[in-house]
Protein backbone atom coordinates (compact mmCIF):
# COMPACT_ATOMS: atom_id res chain seq x y z
CA UNK A 1 0.00 0.00 0.00
CA UNK A 2 1.76 3.45 -0.84
CA UNK A 3 1.18 6.48 1.25
CA UNK A 4 -1.73 7.61 -0.88
CA UNK A 5 -3.58 4.72 -0.28
CA UNK A 6 -3.26 4.80 3.04
CA UNK A 7 -4.40 8.30 3.53
CA UNK A 8 -7.30 7.69 1.05
CA UNK A 9 -8.80 4.66 3.29
CA UNK A 10 -8.55 7.24 6.45
CA UNK A 11 -10.57 9.62 4.66
CA UNK A 12 -13.09 7.20 4.12
CA UNK A 13 -12.94 6.31 7.76
CA UNK A 14 -13.46 10.02 8.50
CA UNK A 15 -16.16 10.70 6.14
CA UNK A 16 -17.92 8.20 7.36
CA UNK A 17 -17.76 9.72 11.20
CA UNK A 18 -15.35 6.25 12.08
CA UNK A 19 -11.93 7.64 12.76
CA UNK A 20 -10.50 5.18 15.70
CA UNK A 21 -8.91 6.13 19.01
CA UNK A 22 -7.96 3.99 22.15
CA UNK A 23 -10.18 3.81 24.81
CA UNK A 24 -8.59 6.03 27.12
CA UNK A 25 -9.20 8.51 24.37
CA UNK A 26 -12.63 8.62 24.21
CA UNK A 27 -12.81 8.75 27.99
CA UNK A 28 -10.61 11.99 28.06
CA UNK A 29 -12.92 13.23 25.16
CA UNK A 30 -15.95 12.48 27.85
CA UNK A 31 -14.30 14.96 29.88
CA UNK A 32 -13.80 17.26 27.07
CA UNK A 33 -17.52 17.34 26.35
CA UNK A 34 -18.58 17.73 30.20
CA UNK A 35 -16.57 20.54 30.52
CA UNK A 36 -18.58 22.05 27.65
CA UNK A 37 -22.10 22.13 29.49
CA UNK A 38 -22.74 25.00 30.61
CA UNK A 39 -24.19 23.40 33.66
CA UNK A 40 -20.60 22.83 34.74
CA UNK A 41 -19.47 24.19 38.03
CA UNK A 42 -16.13 24.42 39.52
CA UNK A 43 -16.98 21.85 41.71
CA UNK A 44 -17.62 19.78 38.99
CA UNK A 45 -14.75 20.69 36.70
CA UNK A 46 -12.49 19.24 40.14
CA UNK A 47 -14.30 16.16 40.43
CA UNK A 48 -14.07 15.06 36.11
CA UNK A 49 -10.31 15.87 36.67
CA UNK A 50 -9.67 13.46 39.68
CA UNK A 51 -11.24 10.61 37.84
CA UNK A 52 -8.05 11.11 35.02
CA UNK A 53 -4.91 10.69 37.48
CA UNK A 54 -2.32 12.58 34.48
CA UNK A 55 -4.92 15.29 33.74
CA UNK A 56 -4.71 15.87 37.73
CA UNK A 57 -1.16 15.90 38.00
CA UNK A 58 -0.80 17.79 34.83
CA UNK A 59 -3.57 21.01 36.52
CA UNK A 60 -1.60 21.05 40.08
CA UNK A 61 1.91 21.38 38.07
CA UNK A 62 0.59 23.97 35.51
CA UNK A 63 -0.83 26.23 38.29
CA UNK A 64 2.35 25.97 39.95
CA UNK A 65 4.22 26.87 36.99
CA UNK A 66 6.07 30.58 36.23
CA UNK A 67 3.16 31.42 33.59
CA UNK A 68 0.85 32.22 36.76
CA UNK A 69 3.37 32.74 39.79
CA UNK A 70 1.28 35.85 40.52
CA UNK A 71 -1.48 33.29 42.03
CA UNK A 72 1.70 32.53 44.80
CA UNK A 73 2.20 29.07 43.77
CA UNK A 74 2.49 26.22 46.63
CA UNK A 75 -1.12 24.28 45.13
CA UNK A 76 -1.32 21.15 46.59
CA UNK A 77 -4.99 20.24 45.53
CA UNK A 78 -7.21 19.64 42.41
CA UNK A 79 -9.46 22.19 43.18
CA UNK A 80 -7.34 25.06 43.96
CA UNK A 81 -5.42 24.70 40.49
CA UNK A 82 -9.13 24.70 38.80
CA UNK A 83 -9.86 27.46 40.23
CA UNK A 84 -7.01 29.58 39.28
CA UNK A 85 -6.73 27.88 35.81
CA UNK A 86 -10.22 28.60 35.02
CA UNK A 87 -12.81 26.43 32.40
CA UNK A 88 -10.39 27.73 29.50
CA UNK A 89 -7.17 26.19 30.43
CA UNK A 90 -8.46 23.35 31.84
CA UNK A 91 -9.99 22.52 28.38
CA UNK A 92 -6.39 23.02 26.89
CA UNK A 93 -5.19 20.58 29.76
CA UNK A 94 -7.50 17.87 28.63
CA UNK A 95 -7.07 18.60 25.28
CA UNK A 96 -3.09 17.55 25.97
CA UNK A 97 -3.71 14.89 27.91
CA UNK A 98 -5.97 13.36 24.69
CA UNK A 99 -2.60 14.42 22.22
CA UNK A 100 -0.48 12.53 25.22
CA UNK A 101 -2.67 9.26 25.34
CA UNK A 102 -2.23 8.57 21.43
CA UNK A 103 1.38 9.20 21.97
CA UNK A 104 0.88 6.10 24.19
CA UNK A 105 -1.29 4.04 21.82
CA UNK A 106 2.05 3.92 19.19
CA UNK A 107 3.80 1.03 19.94
CA UNK A 108 6.73 1.21 17.21
CA UNK A 109 9.67 2.90 18.44
CA UNK A 110 10.48 4.93 15.79
CA UNK A 111 7.27 6.22 15.59
CA UNK A 112 7.15 6.68 19.39
CA UNK A 113 10.32 8.91 18.98
CA UNK A 114 8.23 10.52 16.17
CA UNK A 115 5.43 11.11 18.69
CA UNK A 116 7.90 12.60 21.35
CA UNK A 117 9.65 15.11 19.57
CA UNK A 118 5.99 16.18 18.10
CA UNK A 119 4.63 16.95 21.71
CA UNK A 120 7.99 18.57 22.63
CA UNK A 121 6.81 20.64 19.86
CA UNK A 122 3.51 21.71 20.33
CA UNK A 123 3.74 22.14 24.39
CA UNK A 124 6.87 24.57 22.98
CA UNK A 125 4.54 26.23 20.08
CA UNK A 126 1.61 26.39 23.08
CA UNK A 127 4.22 28.29 25.51
CA UNK A 128 5.43 30.57 22.98
CA UNK A 129 1.71 30.95 21.98
CA UNK A 130 0.69 31.90 25.42
CA UNK A 131 3.30 34.87 25.57
CA UNK A 132 2.77 35.65 21.94
CA UNK A 133 -0.75 36.90 22.82
CA UNK A 134 -0.53 38.33 26.07
CA UNK A 135 2.49 40.45 24.74
CA UNK A 136 2.35 40.54 21.13
CA UNK A 137 -1.04 40.17 19.14
CA UNK A 138 -3.45 41.05 22.55
CA UNK A 139 -5.18 37.95 21.55
CA UNK A 140 -6.33 35.61 24.26
CA UNK A 141 -3.26 34.02 25.92
CA UNK A 142 -5.19 30.90 27.26
CA UNK A 143 -6.90 29.90 23.56
CA UNK A 144 -3.61 30.66 21.90
CA UNK A 145 -2.19 27.88 24.19
CA UNK A 146 -5.30 25.73 23.39
CA UNK A 147 -4.27 26.22 19.73
CA UNK A 148 -1.10 25.32 19.91
CA UNK A 149 -1.31 21.98 22.15
CA UNK A 150 -3.71 21.10 19.48
CA UNK A 151 -2.14 22.37 16.50
CA UNK A 152 -0.27 18.80 15.40
CA UNK A 153 -3.16 17.00 16.88
CA UNK A 154 -3.81 15.47 12.73
CA UNK A 155 -0.16 14.35 12.95
CA UNK A 156 -0.73 12.49 16.32
CA UNK A 157 -3.63 10.69 15.02
CA UNK A 158 -1.74 9.60 11.96
CA UNK A 159 1.48 7.85 13.82
CA UNK A 160 -1.29 6.27 16.03
CA UNK A 161 -2.67 4.59 12.98
CA UNK A 162 0.96 4.36 11.43
CA UNK A 163 1.48 0.94 13.45
CA UNK A 164 -1.41 -0.98 11.03
CA UNK A 165 -0.77 1.65 8.14
CA UNK A 166 3.18 1.88 8.33
CA UNK A 167 2.78 3.73 4.61
CA UNK A 168 1.18 6.48 6.28
CA UNK A 169 5.25 7.45 7.17
CA UNK A 170 6.57 7.23 3.45
CA UNK A 171 7.27 10.13 1.37
CA UNK A 172 5.01 10.79 -1.20
CA UNK A 173 5.38 13.51 -3.65
CA UNK A 174 2.62 12.59 -5.66
CA UNK A 175 0.26 16.53 -6.09
CA UNK A 176 -3.56 15.33 -4.61
CA UNK A 177 -5.53 16.13 -7.69
CA UNK A 178 -9.62 15.88 -7.68
CA UNK A 179 -11.47 13.92 -10.65
CA UNK A 180 -11.32 17.16 -12.96
CA UNK A 181 -7.30 16.78 -12.55
CA UNK A 182 -7.67 20.12 -9.68
CA UNK A 183 -5.69 20.53 -7.03
CA UNK A 184 -7.32 19.37 -4.19
CA UNK A 185 -7.49 19.91 -0.54
CA UNK A 186 -4.75 17.59 0.86
CA UNK A 187 -5.70 13.99 2.55
CA UNK A 188 -3.73 15.19 5.37
CA UNK A 189 -6.25 18.39 5.65
CA UNK A 190 -9.32 16.91 5.41
CA UNK A 191 -8.67 13.95 8.24
CA UNK A 192 -6.91 17.22 10.84
CA UNK A 193 -9.97 18.72 10.08
CA UNK A 194 -12.18 15.44 11.29
CA UNK A 195 -9.77 14.42 14.08
CA UNK A 196 -10.76 18.36 15.08
CA UNK A 197 -14.07 17.99 15.19
CA UNK A 198 -14.05 14.78 16.87
CA UNK A 199 -12.54 16.63 19.52
CA UNK A 200 -15.43 18.91 19.68
CA UNK A 201 -13.07 22.08 19.24
CA UNK A 202 -14.60 25.70 19.18
CA UNK A 203 -14.92 27.27 15.72
CA UNK A 204 -11.85 30.00 16.49
CA UNK A 205 -9.67 27.01 17.51
CA UNK A 206 -10.52 24.93 14.26
CA UNK A 207 -9.83 28.72 11.98
CA UNK A 208 -6.48 28.54 13.95
CA UNK A 209 -5.01 25.33 13.23
CA UNK A 210 -6.54 26.03 9.55
CA UNK A 211 -4.83 29.42 9.00
CA UNK A 212 -1.79 27.48 10.05
CA UNK A 213 -2.14 24.78 7.49
CA UNK A 214 -2.65 27.80 4.87
CA UNK A 215 0.68 28.74 5.70
CA UNK A 216 0.69 32.76 5.43
CA UNK A 217 2.52 34.32 7.99
CA UNK A 218 1.21 37.97 9.05
CA UNK A 219 3.56 40.09 10.95
CA UNK A 220 3.49 41.37 13.56
CA UNK A 221 0.59 38.82 14.32
CA UNK A 222 -2.87 40.29 14.52
CA UNK A 223 -5.12 37.33 14.85
CA UNK A 224 -5.38 34.34 16.30
CA UNK A 225 -4.59 32.28 13.67
CA UNK A 226 -1.35 34.64 13.21
CA UNK A 227 -0.39 33.78 16.68
CA UNK A 228 -0.27 30.03 16.28
CA UNK A 229 1.40 30.30 12.87
CA UNK A 230 4.07 32.60 14.26
CA UNK A 231 4.96 30.55 17.14
CA UNK A 232 5.02 27.34 15.20
CA UNK A 233 7.75 29.31 13.39
CA UNK A 234 10.03 30.42 16.44
CA UNK A 235 9.63 26.78 18.16
CA UNK A 236 13.17 25.63 18.67
CA UNK A 237 11.92 22.10 18.55
CA UNK A 238 11.10 21.23 14.64
CA UNK A 239 8.10 18.93 14.27
CA UNK A 240 9.46 15.70 12.91
CA UNK A 241 6.63 15.79 10.48
CA UNK A 242 7.70 18.92 8.67
CA UNK A 243 9.03 18.05 5.60
CA UNK A 244 12.27 20.49 5.56
CA UNK A 245 15.54 19.84 7.30
CA UNK A 246 16.10 21.46 10.87
CA UNK A 247 19.02 23.55 9.43
CA UNK A 248 16.25 25.09 6.85
CA UNK A 249 13.32 25.58 9.77
CA UNK A 250 16.17 26.79 12.40
CA UNK A 251 17.73 28.92 9.72
CA UNK A 252 14.09 30.60 9.13
CA UNK A 253 12.90 30.79 12.46
CA UNK A 254 16.82 32.89 13.57
CA UNK A 255 15.60 35.13 10.67
CA UNK A 256 12.06 36.19 11.78
CA UNK A 257 12.12 39.70 13.66
CA UNK A 258 10.09 42.71 13.74
CA UNK A 259 8.98 45.79 16.18
CA UNK A 260 6.78 45.01 19.10
CA UNK A 261 6.70 48.58 20.92
CA UNK A 262 10.15 49.72 21.54
CA UNK A 263 11.47 46.43 21.60
CA UNK A 264 11.77 43.90 19.13
CA UNK A 265 10.46 40.02 18.92
CA UNK A 266 13.99 38.68 20.11
CA UNK A 267 14.20 41.07 23.08
CA UNK A 268 10.56 40.00 24.06
CA UNK A 269 11.12 36.20 23.33
CA UNK A 270 14.55 36.89 25.64
CA UNK A 271 12.79 38.22 28.42
CA UNK A 272 10.21 35.52 28.27
CA UNK A 273 12.33 32.34 27.83
CA UNK A 274 12.05 31.37 31.96
CA UNK A 275 8.65 31.58 31.47
CA UNK A 276 7.62 29.67 28.42
CA UNK A 277 10.50 27.23 29.17
CA UNK A 278 9.01 26.58 32.74
CA UNK A 279 5.32 26.06 31.09
CA UNK A 280 6.28 23.95 28.07
CA UNK A 281 7.75 21.78 30.94
CA UNK A 282 4.49 21.37 32.68
CA UNK A 283 2.80 20.63 29.75
CA UNK A 284 5.01 17.90 29.03
CA UNK A 285 5.04 16.52 32.21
Amino acid sequence: MKKSEALKSIVVEANQGELIFPTNVNASLKIQQLLDDPNCSLEDAARLTLTEPLLASRVVAIANSVAYSRFGGGVTNVRTAVTILGFSTLRSIVASVVVKQLSCAIHNPVLRQKAHQLWEHSAHVAALAHILARRVSNTDAETAMFAGIVHEVSGFYLLSRADQLPALMESDEQENTDSNGELAEPDEVVIGRAVLKKLMLPKRIISAVEALWSGIRVMPPETLGDTLVLANDLASVPSPLDIRSEATIRQAASEIDFLVGDGTIHHILEESDKEVKALTVSLMT
